[in-house]
């Protein structure tokens, strides 16, 4: 879908009665991460890792029998089907909404657009999430105790690492090249920041408007990514122009599944790399892997899950399920999905924007709700989008 489809989606969506324009119109374009292919409307979650520093040590992604060691104990599943947004923690198996945020576009002078982001950041020491409006971009490391944080004005020559309990920067690491994204490797022990000449989040007139005379993305300005060691915060940066088969603004790099490539994850030539930089090939178990699709590979590598719910054996793209869900968010265990979803006795006639965080069994299809339906509060205006991190 390109971004005039999206608008007109958006605009019949209000003229069924959802009333006016949402804060969150702006994920549902191109400029955001990922989008939702062959469905009626495109929906973004900007999914987000972390940047650690010597002086806070960068917790690893736990082992179901070292859970102990985390912030949420060894409670399995922890949800709150009565809150959205949530305000106490969520949680299932492996994973736990570490983050949520919802997005607002901030007129400028001269016509233009910026888009900025509300977090809720869950606080390890009371479980619930505090909202804060500080950073430009917000991602939270495994373990749950730290966050990498740039400040309001992108690209940024420097990376915040944030320390959760105390809601304090405890170091600066400086960039030559800035950066307007970073993520974490899955065990936590690296980080790859992407770096922009221009501000991927503010949309322009002129040539970058829509056939509806707003504010719409433009070219993407992505110049590469630094690798970085997650302790020290040494490492290189590898330039990478920006793709030209992917119309996003932004094309952040994340790391693959095994944490030795990394790959952009938006729509585009789908081309990985090595951490030096070169053009890699396609991982065997990612050969079916959507990119924008967050998490889509189980723990173990053996399955895929693709945006709808379909579940394919990883290396063949033999079929193994169909679960009846949205839009996949992370993989709890090997056997169970978190997704955004909905009972269709209670979303019947009702259209796919009608959802609430679902944990999924394979198989048997158990559903346990996590969150209430997803709406806007007087807190966090616009539909939340959620972040989830192995703790």
């Amino acid at each position: 879908m390109n971004v005039e489809e999206v608008l007109k989606d958006t605009l019949r969506e209000q003229a069924d009665g959802t009333g006016p324009a949402a804060p969150d119109l702006a994920d549902r374009v191109l400029v955001a991460r990922r989008r939702r292919r062959g469905r009626t409307a495109v929906t973004a979650v900007l999914a987000v890792t972390a940047v650690v520093a010597a002086a806070v040590l960068v917790p690893r992604a736990l082992e179901d029998e070292d859970r102990t060691a985390g912030v949420l104990g060894t409670e399995d599943v922890i949800a709150h089907a009565d809150q959205s947004p949530p305000r106490d923690v969520i949680a299932a198996g492996r994973s736990a909404l570490a983050a949520f945020q919802t997005y607002k576009r901030v007129k400028l002078d001269g016509g233009d657009v910026e888009l900025t982001r509300t977090y809720g950041v869950l606080d390890p020491t009371t479980k619930t999430y505090r909202k804060t409006t500080r950073w430009s971009w917000l991602t939270v490391a495994p373990g749950l105790r730290t966050a990498a944080v740039l400040e309001r004005k992108l690209p940024a020559d420097r990376i915040g690492i944030l320390d959760l309990a105390t809601d304090k920067v405890v170091r600066w690491i400086a960039v030559d090249h800035k950066v307007a994204a970073v993520a974490f490797s899955p065990d936590g022990g690296r980080l790859v920041a992407t770096t922009y000449e221009k501000d991927p989040d503010h949309w322009t007139t002129g040539s970058g408007m829509t056939d509806g005379g707003e504010p719409g993305p433009q070219a993407s300005t992505r110049t590469g990514f630094y690798v970085l060691d997650a302790d020290k915060g040494e490492g290189k940066w590898h330039a990478v122009s920006a793709d030209e088969s992917n119309s996003n603004a932004r094309q952040d790099f994340v790391f693959s599944h095994a944490g030795n490539l990394v790959l952009s994850d938006a729509m585009g030539s789908g081309a990985y790399y090595d951490l030096k930089g070169r053009e890699a090939a396609v991982p065997d178990n990612a050969l079916h892997f959507q990119p924008y699709v967050d998490q889509g590979i189980s723990p173990n590598g053996t399955l895929v899950i693709q945006d709808g719910g379909a579940v394919l054996d990883a290396r063949s793209g033999t079929p193994v399920d169909q679960l009846s869900v949205q839009t996949p968010l992370a993989w709890a265990d090997d056997d169970r999905v978190i997704a955004w979803g909905c009972d269709p006795k209670k979303c019947d006639k009702k259209g796919e924007f009608r959802n609430q965080l679902l944990l999924v069994t394979l198989h048997s299809h158990k559903t346990v709700p996590l969150s209430d339906f997803r709406k806007a509060s007087a807190d966090y205006p616009g539909r939340w989008y959620p972040q989830f991190t192995t703790r």
